[in-house]
């Protein structure tokens, strides 16, 4: 019986031992660098708008690459006219993005900003991007620069069946220094509101919506605006799609 007793007892010694190398050889062999890259497109606004005056082609994506502790991300916005091919707006940033709570990503990076017809700009960005509570995409920044702003854009996606998704949508850039050249005012803010209805066609990948944008701008930027024979506000009906993968 003895013999038995000890031969147990050794079976049970192998058993512990081996479960304890399996769980230490486990941690020695999954590093930090063996996460797994992550890697997407996303296009939340790829649209036609409808204008009063001259109809626009319109983009805002992000492309990303990288891992959960740390992404590079280039961002791309842009209006350019229909018929004249002019860029009312072109910006391109080059950004870090990197986990400061479960819910929220702090954001440096580098931005360049060059319309037709102005002077070109240039500014570092620093900010946060996440979902605040109620499930809205926030996305706060500020830029950096002998021109600098704040800009931040709130979103939220309501679903009114499975598939059919409410995105209502807004956004302010507040010039904190006056640039005339972009007839620009101090602590004058421009607002963009929109609502757009879309369609998960394929899963959440390809989704066309319609909807509305106003664009409408207040105080010193106004004045300006309206000094330089432009218009304050504009409104639009517009038609596209969302592209993720």
């Amino acid at each position: 019986m003895s013999g038995v007793i000890r031969t147990r007892i050794e079976l049970m010694k192998i058993t512990y031992l081996s479960a304890f190398g399996a769980a230490l050889a486990s941690m020695i062999w999954t590093p930090a660098a063996a996460e797994p890259v992550i890697w997407g497109f996303q296009a939340e606004q790829l649209e036609y708008r409808f204008l009063e005056g001259e109809d626009a082609l319109v983009w805002d994506f992000d492309a990303l690459a990288g891992s959960d502790e740390l992404r590079f991300v280039w961002r791309s916005e842009g209006e350019v006219g229909e018929s004249s091919g002019d860029f009312e707006e072109l910006e391109n940033q080059l950004r870090l993005q990197m986990p400061i709570s479960t819910f929220f990503d702090a954001v440096v990076g580098i931005q360049a900003s060059m319309p037709n017809g102005v002077p070109d700009r240039y500014n570092a960005v620093v900010g946060v991007k996440g979902l605040a509570p109620q499930w809205f995409e926030i996305d706060a920044d500020l830029y950096v620069s002998d021109h600098p702003y704040f800009s931040f854009e709130a979103e939220y996606e309501a679903l009114l069946t499975n598939r059919l998704i409410l995105t209502p949508s807004i956004e302010m850039t507040l010039p904190l220094k006056d640039d005339a050249a972009r007839d620009q005012g101090a602590w004058g803010p421009t607002f963009e509101i929109g609502a757009r209805v879309s369609y998960d066609l394929i899963d959440r990948a390809v989704s066309p919506y319609v909807g509305v944008n106003y664009e409408r701008s207040f105080g010193k930027t106004s004045n300006m605006l309206r000094t330089a024979g432009e218009d304050k506000d504009a409104f639009s009906v517009v038609v596209g799609t969302r592209i993720m993968f």
